[in-house]
């Protein structure tokens, strides 16, 4: 090459960022206080940078292993968007390019191909299906590793900066069902039930009875195992079911979690639709998704995430969601935004996986892990610099009377302390009853043989 690498890098990004370089061609940059080193390892790296401007080059170049970032991906990533040079785009780094980088390079296996390309009309069900099965059915395992012992793959609640993820996932699974206002005997639908982390807690906790739908074959399988693992069967139930398939059938309430963002925004008006007649007169349903802050972007991801995480995606602006549900026949009645709790959500989720590489990369693969490792990185910046949000927002299918059943302020924040005393009280039982356990368990010492007389 007839410039180092190095130059490039400092046309990129100011002095201040504290990411160094370290590239194939011999050149480096040295940082003060360095939070972690960019490593271009292989000319192929300009290949696919050149070739895919933009993050679908950056993450073809990182998932194939040519650009490794040393140390912490999401502090890295953090500081060189921070200090990345004013006004720069795509156009002032031509002159960079040389003709040996236009020539493709192999696109890593792990890549879905462009959306036109896919087939069938975007959210036919066969193909969301297909999106589904290629997100959530990669492996029960490798989700256990990240997301930890609750399997809960959405954004937690902290009730305190020191919280466990364990605790706050606990915590915004007990917030949606006091904010639906769950009583014994009422019957729950989660729709996009994951692993089945909210029915299990809605049927032990508040005595409903659940049923979730999820298209993931694996999720249903792992949820049907831990209902009956819990001892829930016949009270709670996953179904590897399509929403739109399901029955007449009513409903004291809904909960959509992390399920709007694969529906798109052509169908939100009759999905609310269809909620709201499942539900009863004056039942409540809330919706957890992921949103853009404004109207004025566009709904569709990005070309990583559509590519390699999640195919057909869609995020609307929270004004488009309530819009939808009032038009679907939900009166919304209550709304607030969780997005710094979502980035808190994915600094441990980031944490979990990289605490578990090894057996992570042995269960999907090294390729697989990386995009993750990446993702998650990315996803945190996106919630931490507001270019996503995260919101809740509560409808109620009103009577034809106008009732809807709700108390003149909302009451969860009041029932919440009583909650915690009472989970708390049933933690310390289970740690009680599983250290008694233990000790049935473990070999009893033989007494002593009385010494015998000489």
């Amino acid at each position: 090459m007839a410039e180092r690498l190095a130059d490039i890098y400092f046309e990129l990004v100011d002095d201040r960022a504290a990411v160094g370089l370290r590239a194939y061609d011999g050149s480096a940059v040295e940082r003060e206080r360095e939070v972690a080193t960019v490593d271009v390892r292989r000319p192929r790296a300009l290949r696919y940078l050149a070739t895919a401007p933009g993050e679908l080059g950056l993450a073809r170049a990182y998932v194939m292993g040519d650009i490794e970032i040393d140390g912490d991906v999401h502090a890295a990533l953090r500081e060189l968007e921070a200090h990345r040079r004013p006004g720069l785009n795509a156009l002032d780094l031509l002159g960079h390019v040389k003709r040996w980088m236009l020539r493709p390079a192999p696109t890593p296996q792990e890549e879905l191909p462009a959306p036109w390309r896919r087939g069938l009309r975007r959210h036919s069900r066969k193909r969301d299906e297909d999106a589904i099965a290629h997100h959530y059915d990669l492996s029960n395992r490798f989700y256990e590793l990240m997301l930890g012992p609750s399997m809960v793959y959405s954004c937690a609640v902290f009730p305190a900066p020191e919280a466990s993820l364990e605790e706050a996932q606990r915590e915004k699974l007990d917030l949606i069902c006091l904010k639906l206002d769950l009583k014994a005997g009422e019957r729950l639908l989660d729709v996009g039930a994951g692993w089945g982390g909210l029915v299990r807690h809605a049927a032990a906790h508040y005595g409903v009875s659940a049923l979730g739908v999820t298209l993931s074959r694996e999720q249903a399988q792992f949820a049907t195992r831990a209902i009956a693992d819990e001892g829930l069967a016949g009270q709670a139930e996953v179904r590897q079911l399509d929403y739109r398939d399901l029955d007449s059938s009513k409903f004291d309430a809904v909960a959509s979690v992390g399920a709007m963002e694969h529906f798109g925004k052509a169908s939100l008006r009759s999905h609310f639709a269809a909620m709201a007649a499942r539900l009863r007169p004056a039942g409540r349903m809330l919706n957890h998704a992921i949103s853009r802050p404004t109207g004025r972007q566009g709904v569709r991801a990005g070309a990583f995430v559509d590519r390699y995480v999640f195919p057909d995606g869609e995020l609307e602006s929270i004004g488009t969601v309530v819009s939808a549900m009032h038009d679907g026949g939900l009166e919304v009645r209550h709304e607030e935004n969780l997005r710094e709790h979502y980035a808190m959500t994915l600094r441990e989720w980031s944490a979990n996986l990289e605490h578990a590489w090894e057996e992570a990369v042995a269960e999907v693969g090294e390729r697989r892990a990386r995009v993750w490792r990446l993702y998650l990185a990315l996803s945190r910046i996106g919630f931490e610099t507001n270019r996503i949000q995260i919101h809740q927002v509560l409808g109620v299918h009103t009577a034809a009377s106008g009732d809807s059943g709700m108390p003149l302020r909302p009451s969860w924040e009041a029932a919440r302390p009583a909650r915690k005393r009472r989970f708390r009280k049933a933690a310390e039982r289970d740690q009680d009853d599983a250290e008694r356990s233990a000790e049935e368990a473990a070999p009893k010492a033989r007494p002593k043989a009385p010494a015998k007389r000489a």
